[in-house]
């Protein structure tokens, strides 16, 4: 088959499945809800779900990058559900729109807006244009969650005749957050303010900044009418994003903070501050690749800066690990130690680990840091600086499988299955 030919049945078969989706979701009696932002929108979209689930059927949906994953999902979306909670990302300019238009959503959440993918997007008010799509998309009758300590995104409302609601810790939030309060392992708390009285969450998060995807998904689930103690109970019982901040604690070991999916700048002062607030002995960061490239001798120095004033020693790992400027003395006494590979850091972790200390992982999702704590319990064989895939190793599942050997592996396991299936058709 021809390229040209190739290219022109590819095209079709996304047409296809375009007009099925949207037949689809034309059928669907369901509330459908798209949550985006730069930061949180993972942990607002899993909560969200997580909360409804107590009070109804949910299909939840984490992670869509292009408009075929959300042309499958709509076209294939199990039926009788009574809510859709879809996370919007964006992967470049103009990226949202097609899929906002698509999903049509009921109720359109909004985190913040930070300068992310910097050579696409050069200026916030770019990546606002971008966030602000989704409420653009908004059904009739339809209503916007606004963060309101964010100018960008509270200036989405303006450009909608649809309701609105905010929260935020401002005075004027329609949800407002106070006596936000995590000193791990004392994990975040907060009371949320709202025309029904307040609500004392407790949550299974170890850092204050978690508030903000807390109250965005507790307010809508709020304003679809689930019960606040609902609210509150199914926050308290949730099992956080895998590899978002996610607290792993070794038997007689470390407890690990694995926070490895992203690190934009601005999400690294979050990161350390809740390190700082711990009130556990020892501490350790293990910082990987930064997601904004600018001006990055800079950023891993001051980086470096910051974490060493926190923490007992600092592991740079990667190929930016060179940009510390880590001084001379710091490196011959250990306060800084800077290595190439994931596996080269789990050794030294081993080695050095300290009963019940705390170890920060922070790093882009290219090095797969998770693992690093994955390797206490599980015999970890992939051990490939970079293999390319975007999600996580507990989801692809292959971990003990070393990298060179995954695609015959999945050969042999879909065999397998196929056979099984035949043997249960032919009853034997």
């Amino acid at each position: 088959m021809s390229g040209k030919l190739r290219k022109v049945r590819q095209t079709l078969r996304q047409r296809l499945r375009a007009y099925q989706a949207r037949r689809a979701r034309s059928k669907s009696r369901a509330t459908f809800i798209g949550v985006t932002g730069s930061s949180g929108k993972s942990t607002v979209t899993a909560l969200l779900g997580h909360i409804l689930a107590g009070h109804g059927s949910v299909h939840v949906q984490l992670l869509f990058h292009s408009l075929e994953m959300l042309s499958r999902m709509l076209s294939r979306r199990p039926a009788d559900v009574n809510y859709v909670v879809v996370e919007v990302s964006a992967s470049g300019i103009n990226s949202i729109r097609p899929k906002a238009e698509m999903l049509r959503p009921h109720v359109a959440v909004v985190t913040m807006v930070r300068l992310e993918h910097v050579s696409s997007f050069r200026t916030l008010e770019t990546v606002a244009r971008e966030k602000g799509a989704l409420v653009e998309a908004l059904e009739p009758g339809g209503f916007a969650v606004l963060n309101a300590d964010d100018p960008h995104v509270l200036a989405m409302a303006s450009g909608t005749a649809q309701r609105f609601v905010t929260f935020g810790e401002s005075e004027a939030a329609d949800y407002r957050v106070t006596g936000v309060s995590a000193s791990y392992p004392r994990m975040l708390g907060f009371k949320l303010h709202w025309r029904g009285g307040t609500l004392d969450l407790k949550t299974p998060f170890p850092g204050e900044h978690f508030w903000l995807p807390t109250a965005a998904a507790a307010a809508t689930a709020l304003e679809l009418g689930v019960p606040s103690q609902t609210v509150e109970r199914r926050i308290e019982t949730f099992d956080p994003v895998a590899n978002r901040c996610q607290l792993v604690i070794v038997e007689g070991g470390p407890h690990f903070i694995v926070d490895s999916v992203k690190a934009p700048w601005h999400s690294l002062p979050l990161a350390l501050d809740m390190l700082a607030k711990s009130t556990l002995g020892e501490k350790r960061i293990v910082l990987g690749q930064l997601s904004d490239f600018t001006d990055s001798d800079a950023k891993y120095a001051r980086a470096y800066k910051s974490a060493r004033e926190i923490s007992n020693q600092v592991i740079y790992v990667g190929e930016h690990a060179h940009r510390s400027k880590a001084s001379q003395s710091d490196r011959d006494s250990g306060r800084f130690v800077e290595l190439r590979t994931p596996k080269e850091v789990s050794d030294h972790i081993r080695r050095t680990a300290v009963p019940g200390e705390l170890i920060l992982l922070k790093s882009s999702s290219n090095l797969h840091l998770e693992r690093i704590p994955l390797a206490w319990t599980h015999d970890v064989q992939c051990w490939v600086p970079v293999c390319g895939k975007t999600e996580g190793c507990q989801q692809c599942g292959l971990y003990e499988v070393p990298f060179d050997q995954h695609r015959e592996f999945v050969r042999q396991s879909k065999s397998k299955r196929r056979l099984q299936r035949f043997r249960r058709f032919f009853g034997r």
